[in-house]
């Protein structure tokens, strides 16, 4: 059961990242940079974020910061507290946790 409720998290996180870069060029533009190598694939991104704060991955985003992609991962914790990683969506530095 585990497995399932993981694979249906990074289910809902990848399908979460869609709509925030449904925005015409924006979505062109992150998958340009994906296949450049300028950011990593979010694979990675939610290995580190899980790494810093344990939980379940509740929201995505990619969005453009002061020149770089930053993806924001939100994760609910096991005592039900909502965090905020952004990580360096190229480095995979995290940036912030809230």
């Amino acid at each position: 059961m585990p497995r399932l409720s993981l694979l249906i998290t990074v289910a809902a996180a990848i399908l979460s990242v869609v709509p925030d870069l449904s925005h015409g060029s924006e979505q062109e533009r992150a998958r340009e940079a994906l296949e450049r190598g300028e950011i990593r694939p979010l694979d990675q991104v939610l290995r580190v974020a899980r790494e810093r704060v344990p939980g379940e991955v509740v929201k995505v985003e990619l969005e453009r910061e002061d020149g770089r992609w930053v993806y924001e991962i939100k994760i609910l914790t096991e005592s039900g507290k909502r965090r905020e990683v952004e990580i360096d969506a190229n480095s995979l530095e995290v940036l912030e946790v809230d």
